[in-house]
């Protein structure tokens, strides 16, 4: 049998068919548009948003060139479902294939908000307050409810959830730790453990001594000693704020909840919020007789395990003062 001869309308027609099957898979899969300003572009996807306000949002944005393209690949891949909302940044000239695959797999923009160890709740809610791309308002959780560290954060998060992400972290960490904490320390439980941990933190900076200082504590709460640690002084004058200043005579006299000048034992509540290093020294300390330190004039202590010694190490530490005191003067 003859066959008809294929006509020139049908030939140009399938031509045209691959011509823009080509076209458009060029559009998805090669370079996109490049970017409006600088190198990146940054677009947020509401929450709630469907494929085509998606697509909208980014064409709008200059992220892809076409939108009736994006919702088209988005459907013939499966992942109209699967899009989430979030911060994204692009780089410039994209392909539509990559902004797809993004989008699909969550790669948001991530942001920080760190959290010192030894900061105060009040100040850990400030710094969470102070994040722009969050929402709502954070409440001051209470003294020592959080754990010390970075979070990353994205735009259009609440502010109490990422509080609630703090507070998670430091119950996590301290229920580990406290399971496997040492027998017989002077305290009963979790909370007394995060107080006596709050002072080590405010004690010093260098990590390294954290575990020698709790030591010294755990020691004089064994013996029935006071604590005498300035930090205590200090919260109960400015709740932790930094002085900018020496501790006056009268504030070591006051009588504070927290001034362990003049009260037995631990505080009511911890002084600031310690990190995981001070938690851990506390609930298992060295085995040390050491019942004194005082600072050492170079950001650290020295230690002593009688009065005797201590007083001497004083002494050194009042010269060490006295030196920079009247250095100080020499140069103004």
């Amino acid at each position: 049998m003859r066959m008809r001869p294929v006509s020139l309308a049908l030939i140009l027609a399938a031509a045209l068919v691959v011509l823009l099957a080509g076209a458009g898979l060029w559009s998805y899969r090669g370079p996109g548009p490049k970017a409006k300003s600088g190198e990146v572009t940054t677009v947020v996807l509401e929450r709630g948003s469907g494929v085509s306000q998606i697509a909208r949002t980014l064409e709008q944005g200059g992220v892809i060139a076409s939108a009736g393209l994006f919702v088209t690949a988005a459907k013939l891949s499966g992942a109209t479902a699967e899009l989430k909302a979030g911060e994204y940044e692009f780089r410039s000239r994209t392909s539509m294939a990559r902004v797809l695959a993004d989008i699909r797999a969550g790669r948001v923009v991530r942001h920080l908000v760190t959290i010192p160890e030894g900061w105060t709740s009040e100040m850990a809610a400030e710094a969470v307050n102070r994040q722009p791309v969050l929402t709502g308002t954070a409440a001051v959780p209470p003294e020592g409810a959080i754990l010390p560290d970075t979070y990353q954060v994205q735009r259009g998060d609440d502010r109490e959830a990422v509080i609630a992400r703090m507070r998670k972290a430091r119950d996590e960490l301290l229920a580990e730790l406290w399971a496997k904490r040492q027998p017989g320390l002077p305290f009963d439980t979790p909370e007394e453990a995060v107080t006596l941990a709050s002072i080590v933190e405010k004690e010093t900076a260098l990590p390294a001594e954290r575990p020698r200082i709790a030591a010294v504590f755990v020691n004089r709460l064994r013996q029935g000693m006071r604590l005498e640690s300035d930090p205590t002084i200090i919260y109960g004058v400015s709740k932790g704020r930094p002085l900018g200043r020496g501790i006056l005579a009268s504030e070591m006299a006051a009588v504070t909840p927290w001034n362990t000048y003049r009260i037995d034992g631990l505080p009511p509540t911890p002084i600031a919020n310690p990190g995981r290093e001070a938690l851990a020294a506390v609930l298992n300390p060295p085995k040390t007789n050491e019942l004194f330190f005082v600072a050492d004039g170079s950001g650290g202590h020295v230690f002593a395990a009688t009065f005797d010694e201590h007083q001497r190490n004083v002494a050194r530490w009042r010269q060490v003062e006295r030196q920079r005191a009247a250095a100080a003067a020499g140069g103004r």
